[in-house]
C-alpha cells in the first residue's frame, strides 16, 4: 500500500483547521442565512433563464458577456434603478460592480484598504463573516456598542477622539444600518446624518453593508448612508442572497469610479458567474417589485411564530426584541448560560444555532446570547425546534425553570 502523502509541512502559516465533512442539515436548522424555500421563485427563474439564454446565450462565448468587467450590464441597469427607488442612491451602472456574493465585496474592500495592524471601527455585534476576515488580516478591531437604533454615536465619537490623540486614523467604520445583523435594528435618518458628520470630521470612510435591507416589513426605510453622502466617503455593498436566493451568490459594490476602478483591479477572477447575472436581470426587471413584499410577509409571520414559541417555552428566561425586518432574532438567555457550550449540546439534539460570541467583539457580553435564523424552517418546525432547545437549556443549564405559569422543572 502506498504511504499517505504528508501535507502538513506544506501548509501556509495561519491555515485554518480542516473542515468537518458535511452530513446534511440538522432537523431544526436555525443557522446561516438560509431563506424560505417556498418563496424561491423557481418557475419564474426557469422562464427567465430560457428567455435570456435564447436571446443572448451566444455572449457566453466571451468573458464579461460583452458587458465588460463590471458585470452584466442589464443587471447593473436594474440595480441602478432599484437602488434609486429603494435606498435613494443616485448612481450610474458604471458605479456598480457585480461580485460573487457580498462576501467577495467584503474581501475586495478589505484588500483595497487594510493591512496588518490597521484599525477599523465596527458594531460590537455584527456579521460574523466580517469579524473572521478582520481577524485573519491582523487588523485592530474596535467594537462600538449598539442600542435599539444601531451604533451608539456617543461612544463612536469617544473612540475616534481617543484614537486621534494616539495619531491613529481608522481605515473605515463598518456598519449595517438597515436591518442590522444580528439585532435587526434600523438606524434613523437623523442618526445617519450625525454619523456622516462625525465620520467627515475625523476623516474616516464608512463601509455600509445593506445585505438585508430589502426585507423590511413595512417596505419603508431611511435613505442609505451612501445616498445621504452623495457617495463621498462611503462604500456600499448589497446582495440578492436574502431577497431571491442565497445559493445564487450574486452581490454588488457601489462606489465612486475612483474607488471602484481600484477595486476592479483587485478582482482578478475573470468575472462573477455569468448565468446567475443574466437570469437575475431577466427575472428582476419583471418580478422583483412583487416578489419581495410576498417574501417579507412570510418572513414576518415566521418571526412572530419564533417569538411566540420562545415566550411559551422560556417565559421570561429569554429576552428578545421584535425586529422590523430581516431573517434573524438576537436572544439573551440567563447569565449562567454559555451559548458556545449550548450550541454543541443543542446540535447533538438536532438543533443548530449561532452562539453569540461568534457575532460580537465583546465575547463576555455575548456569552449568554445567541442568534437564530427563522427564515428557512416551516412554522411547525420552528415550534418543535424551540421546544427541543428549551429542553436542552433546562438539562444543561437549569433554565427555563418556568414557562409562563407552568412549572417546567
Amino acid at each position: 500500500m502506498t504511504a499517505a502523502f504528508d501535507l502538513a509541512p506544506l501548509l501556509a502559516p495561519g491555515t485554518p483547521p480542516p473542515a468537518v465533512k458535511w452530513n446534511g442539515f440538522p432537523r431544526y436548522n436555525f443557522i446561516g442565512g438560509h431563506n424560505d424555500a417556498k418563496h424561491v421563485p423557481v418557475d419564474a427563474l426557469i422562464a427567465a433563464a430560457t428567455a435570456v439564454l435564447k436571446r443572448e446565450g451566444a455572449t457566453l462565448a466571451t468573458y464579461g458577456l460583452n458587458s465588460g468587467p463590471l458585470g452584466y450590464r442589464p443587471l447593473r441597469d436594474f440595480l441602478a434603478g432599484k437602488l434609486k427607488g429603494h435606498a435613494g442612491i443616485d448612481c450610474s451602472p458604471d458605479e456598480i460592480l457585480i461580485t460573487s456574493g457580498s462576501m467577495q465585496g467584503l474581501e475586495l474592500v478589505n484588500s483595497l484598504l487594510l493591512g496588518k495592524g490597521d484599525t477599523v471601527l465596527i458594531e460590537q455585534e455584527t456579521y460574523g463573516g466580517a469579524l473572521t476576515k478582520l481577524v485573519k488580516l491582523g487588523v485592530n478591531t474596535i467594537g462600538i456598542p449598539l442600542d435599539d437604533e444601531g451604533l451608539r454615536l456617543d461612544i463612536l465619537k469617544q473612540k475616534l477622539e481617543e484614537l486621534k490623540q494616539k495619531g491613529v486614523t481608522p481605515k473605515y467604520i463598518y456598519t449595517i444600518p438597515t436591518v442590522q445583523n444580528p439585532t435587526g435594528a434600523i438606524m434613523g435618518e437623523a442618526r445617519r446624518a450625525e454619523l456622516l458628520k462625525i465620520a467627515r470630521a475625523y476623516g474616516v470612510m464608512i463601509f455600509e453593508d445593506e445585505c438585508y435591507s430589502d426585507l423590511v416589513w413595512s417596505g419603508k426605510r431611511p435613505p442609505s448612508l451612501y445616498a445621504m453622502a452623495g457617495g463621498e466617503g462611503v462604500i456600499h455593498i448589497g446582495s440578492f442572497s436574502k431577497s431571491i436566493a442565497p445559493a445564487l451568490r450574486v452581490g454588488y459594490i457601489v462606489a465612486k469610479w475612483e474607488i471602484l476602478s481600484r477595486i476592479l483591479g483587485l478582482k482578478q477572477d475573470a468575472g462573477s458567474g455569468a448565468l446567475e447575472q443574466m437570469v437575475l436581470a431577466e427575472f428582476c426587471k419583471q418580478h422583483f417589485a412583487d416578489h419581495v413584499p410576498r417574501l417579507s410577509k412570510t418572513l414576518a409571520g415566521k418571526l412572530q411564530t419564533l417569538r411566540e414559541a420562545l415566550a411559551e417555552q422560556f417565559g421570561t428566561a429569554a429576552e428578545f426584541g421584535d425586529p422590523p425586518g430581516g431573517i434573524y432574532l438576537w436572544i439573551k438567555l440567563p447569565d449562567n448560560v454559555d451559548t458556545v457550550k449550548l450550541a454543541q449540546a443543542a446540535l447533538a439534539a438536532g438543533v443548530s444555532l449561532n452562539p453569540g460570541p461568534e457575532w460580537s467583539t465583546n465575547k463576555e457580553y455575548a456569552r449568554c446570547r445567541l442568534r437564530l435564523c427563522f427564515a428557512n424552517p416551516e412554522p411547525e418546525t420552528i415550534r418543535q425546534g424551540i421546544a427541543v432547545l428549551a429542553d436542552v437549556c433546562r438539562r444543561e443549564f437549569g433554565v427555563p425553570l418556568r414557562s409562563s405559569n407552568v412549572d417546567k422543572a
